[in-house]
């Protein structure tokens, strides 16, 4: 079959082989790293991901529009019962379940099962994977018991394919990896290269059903796929710079917005037994605070008491501050009278999400919220240290533009402070880290700085190095310090709460966590939430779970994390491999340092130079699936050098006290 200059280019590294034989893998411990959305990440062979990306993908318009699934790109529902997990997805009137197992050694076994819902015109519906260039580019195709190859209209107007055929299966092999996939039956098998991400990676197509489809039309595949490979046993190397002390890490915060009075009450009490927390974050429920413009709140309280929601939201706030920390105060709804059009749930006809502030009520709008912090303080005994809308970037709840975030900074800050208020504004408390460019705006104005209490951002999205660089630069040029205000990596997850117990959410959380700390230097991350919502906690009814309340992974990754000594400043330090995440923190004066360590591969000797010639002896304490902050046997130091075992997949901490 003819081929393009391109296609020729790729082909010249990809060799083709018509050939069937075993396909074989060492090892002794293996599984299938499964997303909440029913992609894998690759398969994991002693704790190294022999790493592809599975997805799937339904083509349209003669293959110019491909949609597939992804992370909050779909309606999931995931689940699992044993070794077996299974997620449902939606693609439109096009419904999928996967079903995923661990087989043997290497294997994953993947069972996608088809409906269509609604007649709908697509080329077809297909399982694909997409193999790292880095990996397999440089390797070999073979193909398993193959027919002959068919070129037709669409298939000749795909966009840099390489093959299209049909066969039972096929095996990419190239010097360091290996991944062979078997059909249950033969299937249409479509190559193609991919050089959308800046460099040439390969797609593999796989016939699920043809198209167009039909309103009750079913359809069942079973894929196995087989990985095998090097896996690196290197020893790894830490350096650490104690003589650099960047920001203070103040420890972990939480968000306690109540929004279910029968279960929260039990997860903040287990969090605040039992979790160092230093920063909190309350909501201030404003339309139930201020719902009517024409009766004054403070003296509606006075006569019918406060709206239980304002109530609960007020002792919350006291609770919090009683124990120490700093309160930051945010709001979501708005109350009729103070937004434009009716209350959105969800993204509206318009493509936007939430509501703008009434421009015209802006004077009785600051009026509102400072009564609210008012009546904090004089009856609760609380002055929160600052006041935000949440993520009002994208509208969850209030919609702002950069302009709007700029001129509320200035108009609510400069309100507040005429009534006597300390109470400082938010720079930001953006929905994810994409959205630095909203604070651009104020943060050229110096009319906002007597206004400012920190630079905030959420975790959701987008939380890359060079990204995570603008907002340290942020904070750093106005001064103040960095919060995370909302921490933890999937904002769709309690769609699929199930995936709150599993092992990969907790390690990427935990990963990200540590990678924040290390590269944009947060006062706090404040995780969402210490409360039944989102919980690091299951049981206690909590998601239907009717057990008793017991902490997850999740929960113990965030106490070894906040056990952190406090007022430690963030010191480099570098590692010499990609699959090991390290921050570290230390105090020369009190002689105190903290390192934490995430793994995301096979166990290896680790060794740490550069520590400082008082520290003789680190305690070790570490949690994966197994262990739950458990303390390990101390190891010495000698002459600022220390060796130890890391093992698989897991997030370890070694703290050294003065």
């Amino acid at each position: 079959m003819p081929f393009s200059g391109r296609q020729k280019m790729v082909i010249k590294k990809l060799s083709l082989l018509i050939f069937s034989s075993l396909f074989l893998a060492t090892s002794m411990v293996s599984q299938p790293e499964v997303t909440a959305w029913g992609n894998l990440n690759g398969i994991r062979i002693d704790g190294q991901l022999m790493a592809f990306e599975s997805s799937i993908r339904v083509v349209s318009a003669n293959w110019d529009k491909v949609r597939k699934s992804a992370k909050e790109r779909q309606r999931s529902y995931y689940s699992r019962k044993g070794n077996l997990q299974e997620v449902e997805i939606r693609l439109d009137s096009l419904f999928f379940t996967k079903t995923i197992e661990g087989g043997k050694v290497g294997t994953a076994i993947v069972k996608v099962a088809f409906e269509c819902r609604e007649d709908t015109s697509i080329v077809g519906a297909y399982y694909c994977l997409d193999l790292p260039s880095e990996d397999y580019l440089d390797g070999k195709v073979e193909l398993i018991e193959p027919e002959a190859p068919v070129l037709s209209p669409a298939a000749a107007s795909g966009k840099h394919e390489i093959l299209r055929i049909v066969a039972k299966g096929a095996r990419f092999i190239s010097p360091r990896r290996q991944l062979e996939i078997l059909a249950n039956e033969a299937t249409e098998i479509v190559i193609k290269a991919d050089t959308s991400r800046g460099d040439t990676s390969l797609q593999i197509y796989l016939g699920i059903v043809d198209g167009p489809v039909i309103k009750g039309q079913t359809e069942q595949k079973t894929f196995t796929l087989t990985a095998s490979g090097e896996i690196d046993r290197d020893p790894i190397l830490l350096t650490l710079d104690p003589t650099q002390q960047g920001e203070v890490f103040q420890g972990i915060g939480g968000n306690f917005r109540i929004q279910n009075p029968r279960l929260d009450p039990q997860v903040i009490d287990y969090c605040l037994d039992n979790l160092r927390v230093a920063w909190g974050r309350v909501e201030m429920p404003w339309q139930y605070w201020h719902p009517v413009d024409s009766i004054d709140p403070n003296k509606a309280a006075e006569t019918k008491g406060l709206h239980p929601r304002v109530q609960a939201a007020m002792e919350m706030a006291q609770r919090l501050h009683k124990m120490g920390m700093p309160v930051i105060l945010s709001n979501w709804f708005g109350p009729d009278w103070a937004i434009i059009g009716k209350h959105k749930s969800g993204r509206g006809p318009d493509g936007q999400f939430g509501n703008p502030l009434n421009p015209d009520r802006m004077l009785e709008i600051y009026a509102s919220i400072t009564d609210y912090i008012l009546y904090l303080k004089k009856h609760y005994g609380v002055e929160v240290v600052m006041f935000s809308f949440n993520e009002s970037d994208l509208g969850i709840d209030i919609r702002q533009t950069d302009q709007e975030h700029l001129d509320l900074i200035k108009g609510l800050g400069a309100y507040m402070q005429s009534k006597g208020l300390k109470t400082k504004l938010v720079l930001g408390d953006t929905a994810d880290a994409n959205g630095y460019a909203f604070i651009d705006k104020a943060m050229d104005d110096p009319e906002t700085y007597p206004y400012l209490g920190a630079v905030s951002f959420h975790s959701w999205r987008g939380c890359s190095n060079e990204t995570l660089k603008k907002w340290a630069a942020a904070a750093k040029r106005l001064n103040l310090p960095l919060l995370v205000g909302e921490g933890s990596i999937d904002a769709a997850a309690w769609r699929y709460p199930q995936i709150f117990k599993e092992e990969i959410y907790a390690r990427e959380e935990i990963e990200l966590y540590t990678r924040m700390i290390a590269v944009c230097q947060p006062a706090s991350i404040l995780q969402w939430q210490l409360t039944s919502d989102y919980s690091a906690l299951a049981g206690g009814g909590i998601y239907g779970e009717e057990t008793p309340l017991y902490p997850t992974q999740r929960f113990w990754n965030l106490k070894q994390l906040g056990s952190t000594p406090e007022n430690l400043a963030v010191m480099p330090l570098k590692s010499n491999k990609k699959d090991l995440t390290c921050a570290a923190l230390g105090d020369n004066d009190e002689k105190s340092y903290a390192i934490h360590l995430v793994n995301n591969g096979p166990t290896r000797e680790v060794t740490i130079t550069g520590l400082p010639d008082q520290v003789k002896r680190m305690d070790v304490f570490v949690t994966d699936q197994k262990r739950s902050m458990e303390k390990q046997k101390r190891i010495r130091v000698k002459d600022g050098e220390v060796t130890f075992r890391l093992e698989t997949l897991c997030f370890m901490t070694l703290m050294s006290k003065g």
